[in-house]
């Protein structure tokens, strides 16, 4: 996530290079492709060569690295990674947030490219290396910004989670079943999280929620959004004459009772 940001900023006209502690590929090979300087490992040195007038701080760094506590020495702005997504591409777009414990690199992949194959000329950020782009971004002058949106805490300062700072106008929710034990204390807890986004969704947004996951059902319906449902076999929305070849997955999709 924080080596495809970096890279849409650097595509949007911004200066920007990183830290980390080891960079390997596919990100290194990404990051170089896209000209941005990787410095390693973690130093406040790296401060020095970077001069950056903001530091994107990512969840996996913690308060005592050495990096982030020079930049609270030198009062340098910081903020994490799904905070200045938020603030900087996503208040002027329409933003399709896509989260779910399984299949969200998946289906934020795809939705991108249905958007893009529509000609909406979309924005999009995922979570994996998708094969018909270059990389894991799109930046697209379009209305729509598809994004990832993940349930883990967002940085050392800010133990929320990411996809609170997404501001959702179309949800699409794939499933809810507990995770990252490390952090959510059981089930309960952790739906809280997805309970908190689904209201994040105006009155005239729109949730669309598997309707496999009875639970996942019942967060969605918790928001003032409209919602439907879709699935394989069930659904507001569900696929009939479903085939599966070579060249990928044909089906018709039938929409409350009509093709």
């Amino acid at each position: 996530g924080m080596g495809s940001f970096a890279g849409m900023l650097k595509a949007a006209g911004y200066e920007v290079s990183g830290s980390d502690e080891n960079v390997y590929p596919p990100m290194s090979d990404m990051l170089a492709k896209w000209g941005i300087k990787t410095l390693t490992p973690y130093a406040p040195a790296n401060l020095d060569a970077a001069k950056p007038d903001l530091v994107i701080i990512g969840n996996v760094i913690r308060r005592v690295n050495v990096e982030a506590t020079e930049v609270r020495a030198r009062k340098i702005p910081q903020m994490s990674f799904p905070a200045a997504l938020g603030s900087l591409f996503l208040k002027q777009r329409h933003s399709i947030v896509v989260a779910g414990t399984h299949g969200k690199t998946t289906t934020s992949s795809m939705m991108g490219h249905v958007l893009a194959a529509a000609g909406k000329d979309p924005t999009f950020l995922v979570g994996g290396v998708t094969k018909n782009y270059s990389g894991n971004y799109r930046l697209g002058k379009g209305p729509h910004f598809v994004v990832e949106g993940d349930e883990y805490d967002t940085a050392y300062f800010d133990k929320g989670p990411k996809f609170l700072h997404y501001q959702p106008k179309t949800l699409i929710l794939t499933s809810v079943e507990f995770d990252h034990a490390d952090i959510y204390r059981d089930l309960q807890h952790y739906e809280s999280s997805f309970e908190k986004l689904v209201q994040l969704v105006p009155a005239d947004g729109t949730i669309a929620v598997s309707a496999a996951w009875p639970n996942a059902v019942r967060i969605a319906k918790q928001s003032k959004a409209r919602v439907i449902t879709y699935g394989a076999k069930e659904g507001d929305l569900h696929a009939a004459n479903l085939k599966l070849g070579g060249e990928g997955a044909r089906f018709e999709v039938i929409h409350d009772g009509k093709p």
